[in-house]
């Protein structure tokens, strides 16, 4: 990665890394303490309703901010246009689920769907008033402002909801966690956002940038769907606790996954479609970014599968175990999903969008085919068939961006093969361990302590090209930090 890229991103990522690190350990904290406050059963509706948004907030963006982002000189007339787009098709879909809850209610047979709709839907305008400050922002590289705005909303929504758990609201308080947190981000983005609306709406503007813009919709759509199928189905074939356990283990899944990959995302696609002439330095700069997302991401995916058991047994109650062997496996498909979005980040940045689009059929069909062929047998079916998708899709990206970038696969396979043997190493260390000792605190203590002993000393030993690139990059950001101050 060249210097230029790189300084940028690591300036970008230093505040967007530490707000989602420390967001995502709020919400583990919020997660564990509800999680013992609720049981399983209690979840399916948080998750029906989380999935039902889902495909809402994808359609209210349809993939303008990303061409705001991607354009090179967006008008007032360009921004307020969007604005204006974003508003009313979230509140004609707040309107659209909330008639629609009656009917969802009684064919999953849970009347409280329809008492708390009116409120949760509300996330999803609530969201919408602050899309196109975080775009302006993302754009200007004010990371820093961003994560300040994001972690003090995840902070007092997470707060609120944990009082409210603890008064016995049980799952009003997730609903009024998800609303809050909407109505604080968009307070903070529009006080601290620096864009009001001026200039004039029009149709022109939109329909110039539509054609890029609805075909990232496309994707971003069949992907949410896709995302959400699974609990659509359990939440309807299978006992209300099994969806409760399936979405927990997701969601535990994901706050590392999606903490890192955030932070990196939001970087590095406005970074990377900066230098998207520049053949060389592109491909070499998306080869780093690649091994620096699997050097921090591998160990953490194996190693939660790794102290998964006594993690679940230290934190909650006997009610959620069933959830341990969910999770050992979807965190098998957390090794993939941040490689191919990384890779889907080239896509946006260097393909067309037709191409996208046949990449998403080809990706879905694989995926078609796996839920098909595990909805009917079991969860744990599901799983397996979502760590298979995960793989396929991360194949199917690489593949494509390698091409685009014209970056070699042999160059990629010697670049990401060391960091995964050694995280495999660390894996089998850490498992170990459950082995020879009996206290599930301690083993817990001693499995992380030994895993983050083994790992980064086999990048020692082995002189990983990550471990170093990671090194440089504290060391140049700390003495940045070090002449500012």
């Amino acid at each position: 990665m060249k210097s230029e890229l790189k300084s940028r991103v690591a300036a970008g990522a230093e505040w967007t890394m530490g707000e989602k690190i420390a967001s995502a350990l709020v919400q583990f904290v919020v997660r564990v303490l509800i999680l013992r406050l609720l049981l399983p059963e209690d979840l399916k509706v948080i998750a029906l309703l989380l999935a039902f948004s889902s495909f809402a907030l994808v359609v209210v963006d349809s993939g303008f901010s990303q061409m705001l982002v991607r354009k090179a000189d967006p008008t007032k007339s360009d921004y307020k246009s969007v604005f204006l787009f974003n508003i009313i098709t979230a509140l004609l879909l707040y309107g659209a689920l909330v008639v629609a809850m009656p009917f969802l209610s009684d064919y999953y047979a849970m009347p409280i769907l329809e008492e708390v709709a009116p409120l949760f839907f509300l996330m999803i305008p609530l969201n919408a008033l602050g899309v196109i400050q975080h775009t302006i922002l993302t754009r200007s590289f004010a990371f820093a402002r961003i994560s300040k705005i994001i972690f003090l909303a995840q902070l007092l929504s997470g707060l609120a909801a944990v009082a409210m758990a603890y008064t016995g609201l049980g799952v009003w308080a997730l609903v009024w966690q998800q609303v809050l947190l909407m109505a604080i981000r968009a307070a903070l983005f529009w006080w601290w956002g620096g864009w009001k609306p001026t200039g004039r709406a029009s149709l022109t503007a939109l329909g110039a940038m539509a054609p890029y813009s609805m075909s990232l919709l496309a994707s971003d759509l069949v992907t949410a769907i896709y995302n959400k199928v699974p609990h659509l189905f359990l939440g309807k074939i299978y006992a209300d606790a099994t969806l409760g356990y399936y979405d927990q283990a997701i969601k535990l899944k994901d706050l590392p996954v999606q903490s890192a990959m955030q932070s990196v995302q939001q970087v590095t696609f406005p970074a990377l479609a900066s230098i998207a002439d520049k053949r060389e330095k592109f491909a070499e700069s998306y080869r780093q970014v690649l091994m620096v997302v699997a050097y921090a991401i591998f160990p953490v995916m194996l190693g939660m599968a790794a102290v998964a058991h006594d993690l679940f047994a230290v934190l909650l109650t006997e009610e959620w175990m069933p959830t341990v062997p969910l999770f050992e496996v979807v965190c098998l498909a957390g090794l993939f999903t941040p490689l191919a979005m990384m890779a889907y980040n080239v896509l946006k940045v260097k393909a067309e969008g037709r191409l996208i689009i046949r990449l998403e059929i080809l990706k879905k069909g694989f995926m078609t085919l796996a839920l098909l062929w595990s909805i009917p047998r079991s969860v744990e079916a599901v799983v397996w068939a979502l760590v298979a998708s995960a793989a396929f899709d991360c194949g199917v990206n690489l593949l494509a961006s390698m091409r685009l970038a014209a970056l070699k696969i042999g160059r990629v396979v010697r670049t990401l093969l060391p960091i995964a043997l050694v995280s495999l190493a660390m894996f089998v260390v850490a498992r170990g361990v459950m082995w020879v000792m009996d206290s599930s605190l301690l083993r817990l203590v001693v499995q992380i302590a030994v895993g983050v002993v083994v790992y980064l000393g086999l990048s020692w030993v082995f002189r990983l090209e990550a471990l170093n690139e990671i090194l440089q990059l504290i060391q140049k950001q700390f003495g940045r930090s070090s002449r500012k101050g």
